[in-house]
């Protein structure tokens, strides 16, 4: 055989791209997940939806494990889809369960409903679909009789949405048991998938200035709010191409009729290279500063660090792109914004593939949704991998 010619598909893989999937029983068995509204700041909404993803990995026959979480955030789930006596580590299927959207979204601007070959709902697309996909594949892998190519861990966080800063010792600890990880975040146009992340930084902000009564000594007081605006407006226009910067959080003041002492606000910045993520954290670090009678604080957040693809995650994709030949998929593969908790596995130089949910767009909105067709090839792409990564 020629050294350039990859190995063949075994003959599990063979069968897993033949499941029986129909699009309506996978929307289905979404819709009670996309149903129990789990935003990140919601404890209770986010362990109850830990509880249901439990009860559905436990009647598949996992072993399933509830972690008390942490910080004042949700609990995680960690399922193992093994026989008895196997070694540990495999397969990780790392997901996360919360979601940008509060409770009452479902009532007030997004409810779950399917509109032609688009499905929406809050959390639908980022990420509920692609973990729901996945289970739903390894129920038919069982069904059908097709063992996993390892053992599969499937671990279930609560924080993945604020930059998992409960969690990320939980993941890198899990991951380094595991040979190969999966994500199945939301997929790339065109049936793409992720192969590495940008850097990311989060960065607490806090401007304090002089109170005073906002109607009888205006001028005598000096605006938190007001000095917060001209800095958020300064910190997004540092934004180039090697590195962006947002501020997407503010609050401040009390009393309209009070000149505000405190203003709160969080920033994000992103870069492709982790040099470029660095320097920014360093600049951003540097506005601390004292202005007379009033202050600008800069703490840093949560940080991602930024994935490159190595060799070893290129042979889990080039392993994608031959089983998407397979579905008549052409599968193509990027490096993307927008972190995840792949950053952390990718990093740490495990193979990783990102990217392995389901198709659709506008995550993080009251038009999220996902694409009816995509659910069918996506769900035997993933089971095709859990038999053969």
């Amino acid at each position: 055989m020629d050294a350039e010619t990859p190995p063949a598909l075994s003959a599990q893989a063979q069968r897993a791209l033949a499941l029986p999937f129909t699009a309506d029983a996978l929307l289905a068995a979404l819709r009670p997940w996309v149903e129990q509204e789990s935003p990140t700041f919601d404890c209770v909404a986010v362990n109850g939806m830990m509880t249901l993803a439990a009860r559905e990995m436990a009647v598949l026959g996992a072993r399933v494990e509830r972690i008390p979480g942490r910080m004042g955030l949700g609990d995680c789930i960690r399922a193992r889809f093994a026989p008895p006596g196997a070694a540990e580590g495999g397969i990780l299927v790392l997901a996360h369960l919360d979601t940008v959207h509060p409770v009452g979204t479902l009532a007030s601007g997004l409810p779950f409903r399917q509109e032609g070959d688009r499905a929406f709902g809050p959390g639908i697309f980022d990420m509920k679909g692609g973990t729901v996909l996945t289970l739903r594949a390894l129920e038919a892998l069982a069904r059908a009789g097709i063992a996993t190519s390892r053992p599969v861990t499937v671990l279930l966080t609560s924080d993945e949405e604020i930059g998992s800063p409960s969690t990320r010792d939980l993941i890198e600890a899990e991951a380094a048991r595991h040979q190969v990880v999966l994500v199945p975040e939301p997929g790339r146009a065109g049936h793409g998938v992720v192969s590495g992340r940008y850097a990311i930084a989060r960065f607490n902000l806090r401007t304090i200035g002089k109170p005073s009564h906002a109607g009888a000594q205006l001028s005598a007081g000096r605006s938190a709010v007001k000095d917060m605006a001209r800095r958020l407006i300064a910190i997004e226009d540092m934004t180039t191409e090697a590195c962006t910067y947002s501020v997407g959080v503010m609050h401040g003041g009390q009393w309209v009729n009070c000149v505000p002492t405190y203003c709160d606000a969080q920033a994000l910045t992103m870069a492709k290279r982790q040099p470029d993520l660095d320097a920014a954290v360093e600049k951003m670090l540097a506005m601390n500063v004292a202005d007379g009678d009033a202050r600008f604080e800069v703490t840093r957040g949560v940080t991602r660090p930024v994935w490159e693809p190595d060799a070893g995650t290129m042979d889990l994709y080039g392993l994608a792109r031959r089983l998407g030949t397979e579905l008549g998929l052409d599968i193509g593969h990027e490096s993307a914004g927008g972190g995840s908790d792949g950053n952390f596995t990718g990093a740490m130089g495990i193979p990783t593939l990102d990217g392995l949910g389901v198709l659709g767009g506008n995550a993080h909105t009251l038009n999220e949704h996902i694409l009816m067709d995509s659910l069918v090839p996506r769900a035997r792409l993933m089971a095709a991998l859990l038999a053969s990564a």
